[in-house]
């Protein structure tokens, strides 16, 4: 393993990771970096160049056959399409087939294109193995983070994600796989991180740390959103203090806002 040997080696190395066979980000990751250069207008300038265009739609179809498109444009998937909102939830297949368009990856590379010239889309792509998540989920070096973003309730369709990631790591991966333990998998969420991050008062319930508290029950904890409707809190979790103040009671959210940027203090490092 990478990481592993790269530990024995010396290196201060770690990993997270977010419980999903998914991942989310730009439209832009489809196209060739050297074509992106510049920006979008010197990408369209590019693509005015018959050998350029060519060359560059050659690329996206590469990508979308061997990288992030996973070898099905029904993989890729609109998460906030602003040129176009009606195509939030709607795949790159389903464009394609709007279009009028062979639903294939060298005929809807074009469209990829279009979109990225247009302004681009921020964009879920169905390509983690499931096996994956669980082995490097249980790895010793593994923390749990949600890679996520604050999303207005409601509008678009992002990565479900920003609403579940550690409602679902506790309901699917400890009680219902078992991938790993409760104690494991909050420790993994809190100390585990706190401490990465050179946070010293926080990640541990104790006497001088800040109470940053989740009450749940590890019976009914579960995230609820999905990838065509994130938009949905998760069930099980009662009570949520941050710095010492509600801002969920008995279910309910209240109208506090107590939260703060937190400053990573950085780590001493020591030499070998």
């Amino acid at each position: 393993h990478m990481v592993d040997s790269a530990r024995k080696a010396g290196t201060d190395v770690m990993m997270d990771q977010y419980p999903y066979t998914a991942s989310s980000t730009s439209f832009d990751v489809l196209v060739p970096p050297w074509a992106l250069e510049g920006g979008r207008t010197e990408l369209a300038k590019r693509l005015a160049n018959p050998t350029l265009k060519d060359s560059i739609t050659r690329g996206v179809v590469d990508y979308l056959l061997n990288d992030r498109g996973g070898g099905d444009i029904k993989r890729v998937q609109f998460a906030n399409v602003a040129w176009d909102p009606t195509l939030n939830g709607k795949t790159l297949y389903d464009w394609a087939v709007r279009k009028g368009i062979q639903p294939t990856p060298e005929k809807a590379a074009p469209l990829v294109l279009e979109g990225v010239v247009n302004g681009g889309a921020q964009m879920v792509y169905h390509v983690i193995d499931e096996g994956d998540v669980r082995r490097i989920m249980a790895h010793p070096m593994t923390m749990i983070a949600s890679d996520g973003r604050l999303s207005r309730p409601g509008q678009t369709v992002p990565h479900p994600r920003n609403y579940g990631t550690f409602p679902r790591v506790l309901g699917e991966y400890v009680r219902v796989q078992k991938v790993l333990t409760l104690e494991q998998a909050v420790h993994k969420m809190t100390g585990m991180s706190a401490k990465r991050l050179g946070l010293s008062d926080r990640g541990c319930i104790r006497v001088g740390c800040v109470a940053d508290i989740t009450v749940f029950d590890p019976a009914t904890i579960a995230d609820k959103g999905t990838f065509t409707e994130p938009h949905q809190y998760p069930v099980g979790i009662e009570w949520v203090l941050v710095n010492g103040t509600p801002v969920v009671a008995d279910g309910k959210f209240t109208a506090a806002r107590p939260g703060q940027v937190l400053r990573h203090v950085p780590r001493k490092v020591t030499g070998r």
